[in-house]
């Protein structure tokens, strides 16, 4: 691969021209493939399959009232005055135009179903008034009869006849006066249940009103939901203003904004600061944002014809341009120190290419590795968003061994700065092993307490309390969140199949009994019916949890209700509706991450083992690897999920952390880990071949390597860091998850605790089974082959090469 890449890289050199105009065009047809086959991305997360998935479709099918998409609109007025009889009937008629719009079933009027409310709690309550004084007057006539009996001997036959008939009308009365009781009772309970469950606050200033669409959530179009605000900010009554809810408003979100601006500019000066030189540091960015811009653009033209969540396109934005930008930075840097030790130009770009481009193959192999397992999660979005990034790293990698190449015979000698000088000769001591000891068990002891806070860790997906605060989603959510309950924002659907249709009163008493179970369980504040099927055979409710849609009382909630099923032997019990699907598809990660973990450590110590061909330098790299990993999600749970610093980092309601946060984070900090390990250990074998002994090759490697690996996580956590002010919350969680985690893993893991470990290991870092090494390829990731038969790529700073003394 080492004297492929040589090659690649000396043609690309004298062919600079035809390389740059190969990638133009490139870009121009990933580009017009975007335009021409672009499809729309959902905001919506989704796993088919999931309990809430089955119980909704099967809900489609028998009562498709309920099936529909829904959204909410919150009208308020702007004094916070109590709503005016004028502004009622305007909101009542702009509802009523809102559910003749294409792609809208219907909206419901809060003034409306207040009034039904009312209206039928006053019949009951007339009709038991009713009961009452029909039973007062049963018994009034039933003691005229008992009178007329004490005198029966004494009656003719006329008058016992009068009165036994008199008798039977009176049981007759007094039965269906019975039923009409027991009917009112039902409709009584049914009222009381739903009671809590308003349209209108208590102040009068607020109300909600629901939108169907005509398809189900996600299949509701971008197009449908800005038609539908269009229309309701236009016909707004004056003094009325309206916020939407997150199912209305829900848009994509930025693929590149300030913060991811600012992160470049921070990555730009990096790059200046360490080669000095500004077209130098120009070229990395360049090569990054083509990558980027062929990478995204192919991608998002694959939409058109899969299914593709809105944040996949920003992850393959963040990779491309972290690693791109990386992968060039490696080959740039290694290309200047040979010309600084006065290598023949095209022979240093031939020889970068053949050893820093051969290690950023591997490098980069690793990470799409990493993240094409993300498929064997079995979950789809997943598996899409670890393919598209894998198409940028794809992509970068390419871009770093061929128009990296291009690039620098373009500029020339350009690349270095009047002031350049050789590298300074390596240190010929070692680390102090008491120096080693202490930092082995202070970083143990920070990164396990760092760590901490992921044993509390709760996975979910972001709801509008998690928007910004400006945002028309917070206001909504907040708004409910006051004046009518947090369980108003994440209510559930509970659907009852029966074992035989039910009709007339059978059916109220049913959905009477049904609904005062449901009542009965925990956190729930109020339950009503929303209908049957046509064939009578499923009942429908509408739960209202005390909390909120992301609380762990309301995801108890729903494994509390499926526990019922079935009920009574023979009645099935589903949970549906948005907060049903969140939890489910939360639930479905998390059983994934452990299995993913496996297949990234087995791979991790597979790769380890090929390429230093060693056992204990493999294992030691993965430790490390899994306590940077943990140190990260204690990070991500006490920022997200706890709240500290959330002034700063814009966390004003802390949640659960992002459901799929964690499985990305194993697959990309994985492949960036092994990158780090690679560029700085690979240094530190590379030295221990040529002779250096072990404890002294420990600190050439970090001498070596040390500069570009800084530089390249600086500028990997300034691109990360840069998408943590985003204005989605899940594009936030993600920046700072990785930005947090190269942070952990290239400075606290990599370049001091791995160090520090090899040290103490001495010789046996470097052990490997005779039999092992006699059946593994040699991967020769660092090109010392490629430079043995090359001399002029030798350093002034090697030896000669030697055989290691221990294998």
């Amino acid at each position: 691969m080492a004297e492929l890449l040589y090659r690649l890289g000396r043609f690309c050199a004298r062919r600079a021209g035809v390389v740059l105009a190969t990638w133009l065009v490139v870009l121009g047809l990933s580009v017009t493939g975007y335009f021409v086959a672009r499809g729309e991305l959902s905001p919506v997360v989704d796993i088919p399959g999931t309990e809430t998935a089955k119980v909704s479709d099967r809900l489609a099918e028998r009562l498709p009232v309920a099936a529909g998409g829904n959204g909410k609109l919150v009208f308020h007025t702007a004094d916070g005055a109590p709503l005016s009889d004028t502004q009622r009937a305007g909101i009542t008629e702009l509802l009523k135009t809102t559910g003749e719009l294409e792609g809208v079933a219907s909206t419901t009027d809060p003034f409306a179903i207040e009034k039904q409310i009312a209206d039928r709690r006053k019949q009951v309550e007339d009709g038991l008034k009713e009961v009452d004084a029909g039973r007062a007057r049963i018994d009034a006539a039933q003691q005229e009869i008992n009178q007329a009996k004490g005198l029966w001997d004494d009656l003719d036959a006329a008058t016992r006849a009068k009165v036994e008939a008199g008798q039977t009308e009176l049981i007759d009365k007094s039965q269906e006066l019975q039923e009409g009781a027991t009917k009112l009772a039902y409709g009584q309970q049914l009222l009381n249940m739903s009671a809590p469950i308003r349209t209108v606050s208590a102040d009068g200033a607020t109300a909600v009103a629901q939108l169907r669409f005509t398809v189900p959530q996600l299949d509701v179009t971008p197009e449908t939901k800005e038609r539908v605000v269009q229309h309701v900010d236009a016909g707004l009554p004056a003094g009325v203003e309206v916020e939407y809810s997150n199912e209305i408003t829900q848009g994509l979100p930025e693929i590149v904004g300030v913060g991811e601006i600012i992160g470049l500019v921070i990555a730009a000066i990096t790059l200046l600061v360490m080669l000095r030189t500004l077209i130098g540091a120009a070229l990395p960015i360049l090569s990054a944002l083509t990558g980027v811009g062929i990478g995204v653009t192919a991608s998002l033209a694959l939409s058109g014809v899969v299914e593709m969540l809105s944040i996949t396109p920003v992850l393959g934005v963040m990779l491309g341009l972290a690693v791109g930008i990386d992968y060039s930075l490696f080959i740039l840097n290694r290309h200047r120190r040979q010309l600084v030790d006065g290598v023949d130009f095209h022979e240093s770009i031939g020889l970068a290419n053949g050893t820093s481009g051969n290690a950023v193959v591997f490098a980069g192999s690793t990470v799409l590795v990493a993240l094409l397992a993300l498929n064997v999660t079995g979950i789809p979005f997943l598996g899409l968003m670890g393919t598209v990034a894998a198409i940028c790293v794809a992509v970068a990698v390419l871009l770093a061994v061929t128009l990296t190449p291009a690039l620098l015979s373009l500029i020339g000698r350009r690349v270095l700065n009047r002031k350049a000088h050789a590298q300074t000769a390596p240190p010929t001591e070692p680390m102090r092993t008491g120096r080693a000891v202490v930092t082995v068990l202070a970083l143990l002891v920070a990164l396990i307490a760092v760590a901490i806070p992921a044993m509390s860790m709760r996975l979910g997906l972001p709801d509008g309390s998690s928007e910004d605060q400006a945002s028309s989603q917070y206001q909504a959510y907040k708004m409910i969140e006051e004046q009518f309950g947090a369980g108003v924002n994440g209510s559930l659907v509970v659907v009852a199949d029966l074992p035989a249709p039910v009709t007339g009163d059978a059916q109220q008493a049913e959905q009477a009994r049904l609904g005062n179970l449901l009542l009965s369980q925990n956190n729930v504040a109020a339950v009503a019916p929303i209908g049957a099927s046509a064939d009578n055979t499923t009942l429908a409710f509408q739960i209202i949890p005390e909390e909120g849609p992301t609380s762990a009382e309301t995801e108890q909630l729903v494994h509390d209700l499926r526990g019922l099923s079935p009920l009574g032997g023979d009645i099935e019990l589903g949970v549906a509706g948005s907060a049903s699907g969140n939890i489910d598809i939360s639930e479905k990660l998390a059983n994934a991450l452990p299995l993913y973990l496996g297949v990234v450590i087995g791979i991790s110590l597979i790769i380890m083992i090929l390429v230093f061909r060693s056992i204990l330098v493999p294992v030691t790299a993965t430790l490390g690897f899994i306590l940077s990993l943990f140190a990260t999600f204690g990070g991500v749970t006490a920022i997200f999920q706890w709240g500290w610093l959330g002034a700063v980092f814009g966390i004003h309601d802390p949640g659960p952390v992002l459901s799929f946060l964690p499985t990305i984070l194993i697959g990309i900090l994985f492949g960036l880990a092994m990158d780090y390990q690679l560029f700085l250990v690979s240094g530190m074998r590379e030295a221990y071949a040529h002779g250096a002994p072990a404890r002294i090759a420990v600190r050439h490697g970090v001498h070596a390597g040390r500069t570009v690996v800084t530089a390249a996580a600086i500028i990997m956590i300034s691109v990360f860091g840069g998408f943590i002010f985003s204005n989605t919350a899940m594009i936030r969680s993600l920046g700072f998850g990785l930005a947090f985690g190269v942070l952990v893993d290239a400075f606290l893991v990599r370049m001091l605790l791995i160090p520090a470990v090899m040290h103490l290991l001495g010789r046996s870092a470097w052990w490997i089974p005779r039999w092992l090494d006699r059946i593994l390829p040699d991967v020769d990731v660092e090109g010392a082959a490629l430079e043995r038969a090359h001399p002029g790529a030798h350093h002034a700073t090697h030896s000669e090469p030697a055989e290691p003394a221990l294998r």
